[in-house]
């Protein structure tokens, strides 16, 4: 016993060694923990900032300059005065994300409770900001419609008050969400990548042949080969939540970073089974890199860091329930946003290290079948 964990550990250093001195990993490892967790939470808004408006304004009333006058910054650029006939082809051009088309006399009809109606255009391309864009549009021509028809600025007394309390986010800010989201993602797909080019290279470089051939088992190479890539992981995740997520990007953590990494731990222990199992599969990186797309994109995407795991049809979400990004999206939400204890999420680390168990063992028997037809 004291041999073999010996000789895990004395492997799984020098995995280390070759990972340190393979410029091209390293440097994609540092970029995907820094650069691409600062762009994806920058870049990927899914509120509205800045949308541009055009409105055709057929009233030029003292209404219809006010409605566009309320619409500001942040949310909107100033809107910005446009001819009827060139709304549509302006809007075609990309020029404007919303056009409001206010038609004439619309102040008099609105005073004589004629009920007129105003023509918002969205550019739905972009569906989540034009959905939420549109319900801003309306509560501001709504809020100046009420304020022309009261003559002020109070808004009269309801018999029932809504108080909204947002947790976690009091903003809805996308950046918080898309920042540690871009981790949860990176996690997945660096673990695949490493542990199965590690495998691959063994065998380009022919050194594979040499480890066979020394008094080793199979199971001492793989598990040598998942300590040592889980823990580049496992340190990368760490400093760029301490250095990225929280020193430049000023994101919050509410929980505990050491329960997070013990949950990344358990995660990486499946993953990088994952990535040992595509590479007794592939016969190259080429290859390695067609099956990371159909494993683990989809394992990404379905894991409910993109959308709700409940927005998905039911037979989806019974087959996403195995699958143990879905767990590791689910803690680390959990812990990350909400600041979870072990009591909170110790079923979803069994279920990932239950199904991280069982993917060892298959890609285990891979990898000894693999061994046995190098070796004969």
């Amino acid at each position: 016993m004291r041999d073999s964990l010996a000789n895990i550990f004395w492997l799984g250093t020098k995995e280390v060694r070759s990972f340190l001195s393979d410029v091209v990993l390293l440097a994609f490892v540092v970029y995907a923990f820094s650069l691409m967790v600062i762009a994806m939470a920058q870049s990927v808004a899914q509120e509205v900032h800045n949308a541009s408006v055009g409105i055709v304004d057929q009233d030029r009333s003292a209404l219809s300059r006010a409605i566009a006058e309320a619409i500001l910054p942040p949310y909107f650029k100033p809107a910005v005065p446009i001819d009827a006939a060139d709304a549509d082809l302006l809007q075609d051009r990309a020029r404007f994300t919303f056009v409001i088309e206010i038609p004439p006399h619309f102040e008099r009809d609105v005073l004589a409770g004629s009920n007129p109606g105003i023509r918002v255009s969205a550019d739905a391309t972009a569906a989540m900001q034009a959905g939420i864009g549109l319900g801003y549009l309306q509560s501001i021509i709504a809020a100046e419609i009420a304020r022309a028809l009261t003559r002020t600025d109070y808004e009269p007394d309801t018999p029932a008050a809504l108080q909204v309390h947002i947790s976690f986010n009091p903003n809805a800010s996308s950046a918080w969400f898309m920042g540690l989201m871009g981790i949860v993602n990176n996690v997945t797909m660096l673990s695949i990548v490493l542990a199965g080019a590690a495998v691959i290279r063994e065998r380009e470089h022919g050194t594979m042949d040499h480890l066979l051939v020394m008094p080793l088992r199979p199971v001492e190479i793989a598990l040598a080969k998942i300590w040592a890539n889980g823990l580049v992981i496992t340190v990368a995740v760490a400093l760029s939540l301490t250095l990225v997520v929280r020193a430049l990007l000023g994101i919050p953590i509410h929980g505990s970073i050491p329960l997070f990494l013990a949950g990344v731990a358990l995660y990486l222990f499946f993953a990088t089974a994952i990535g040992i199992l595509l590479a007794t599969i592939a016969r190259s990186m080429p290859q390695l890199g067609l099956l990371y797309m159909l494993v683990a994109i989809p394992m990404n995407v379905l894991s409910g860091g993109n959308t709700p795991l409940e927005s998905m049809p039911l037979w989806l979400q019974d087959v996403m329930w195995w699958s143990p990004s879905t767990h590791f999206v689910a803690f680390a939400k959990a812990i990350l946003f909400r600041g979870a204890s072990l009591g909170a999420v110790w079923q979803d680390f069994a279920m990932t290290l239950l199904v991280g168990l069982a993917v060892f063992a298959a890609a285990l028997a891979r990898f000894r079948r693999a061994a046995a037809q190098m070796v004969g």
